[in-house]
């Protein structure tokens, strides 16, 4: 058995879904908030709070990597998404440009001792979750890099080659939060459309040390499209709170605590510093 394995197995688990409210720790539940959140649950795991399930949703919002704020021509790039009537944000975490919408569910695992997880166990233990959600549907999913995709890398997740996720990571003492994007629904040749068109804007064929991808659209679905169902992020949640269920001896809905409160608002203007080249 996989020693990440275990944390499903022998612990149960904390559950937040935040897919659907307005404020998050007093704040507006916006991308900024929920990566200020899950740094917030990385350090209360790492103070031996239980581990943690955590989902969102957020419409319209492009999230950048760090590289992405690198590009000759940002500002051109950002006033191309802004004109399409998305948000911008850059994450604290590791990737890529990535788009979000109501059809895009996010999931994060809260997990603590990973400093005794490689990066590629706790991407290992993201995979598995996948998997087992959607096992009853298929099981081609697969794990590698989509060239052609936007923010590709080792655990772009995919069915016949054509990739529906990706995971990025964020380590914050010995917890992390392993997240990924799940395009669930919705037209994803036209998000990926849209990264190509920001990275073109961005780029305008000047030279730059790392170059972005080149997105290709035809490269990534939803899984709706892959699967040939019509999935909803609705359902999603709810195949996740089943999976974790069945690896689970208990899964726990909650809230933040006081002190998880306070960690939020640390890292939430953390986040807000961030952002203030963008904004």
């Amino acid at each position: 058995m996989e020693k990440w394995h275990k944390l499903f197995t022998e612990s149960a688990f904390r559950f937040f879904d935040h897919t659907e409210t307005q404020e998050l720790g007093g704040r507006p539940n916006t991308a900024m908030a929920s990566f200020a959140a899950d740094d917030a649950l990385a350090l209360s795991v790492t103070g031996g709070a239980l581990p943690a399930m955590r989902m969102w949703v957020h419409d319209k919002t492009i999230v950048l990597g760090i590289p992405d704020t690198r590009l000759p021509y940002l500002e051109q790039g950002l006033a191309l998404a802004r004109s399409q009537g998305y948000g911008v944000i850059v994450r604290n975490s590791g990737g890529l440009a990535v788009v979000l919408d109501k059809g895009v569910l996010n999931l994060s695992l809260i997990l603590p001792g990973v400093k005794h997880l490689s990066i590629y166990e706790c991407y290992d233990a993201m995979v598995f979750f996948v998997r087992d959600m959607l096992k009853d549907l298929t099981e081609a999913v697969e794990a590698y890099e989509i060239i052609g995709s936007y923010c590709p890398g080792d655990y772009d997740l995919s069915i016949g080659g054509r990739k529906f996720a990706g995971i990025s990571q964020r380590r914050v003492k010995e917890g992390a939060a392993i997240q990924i994007y799940l395009d669930v629904t919705g037209n994803s040749q036209e998000r990926a459309e849209l990264i190509r068109r920001f990275y073109e804007r961005g780029v305008q064929n000047s030279p730059v040390k790392s170059p972005p991808p080149e997105v290709v659209p035809e490269t990534m679905a939803s899984l709706s499209e892959l699967l040939g169902i019509e999935l909803s992020v609705a359902d999603m949640k709810a195949r996740a709170v089943a999976t974790l269920r069945a690896l689970s001896p208990g899964v726990v809905a909650s809230t933040f605590t006081e002190q998880e409160s306070t960690d939020f608002e640390k890292r939430y203007a953390q986040m807000i510093k961030r952002n203030e080249d963008i904004t």
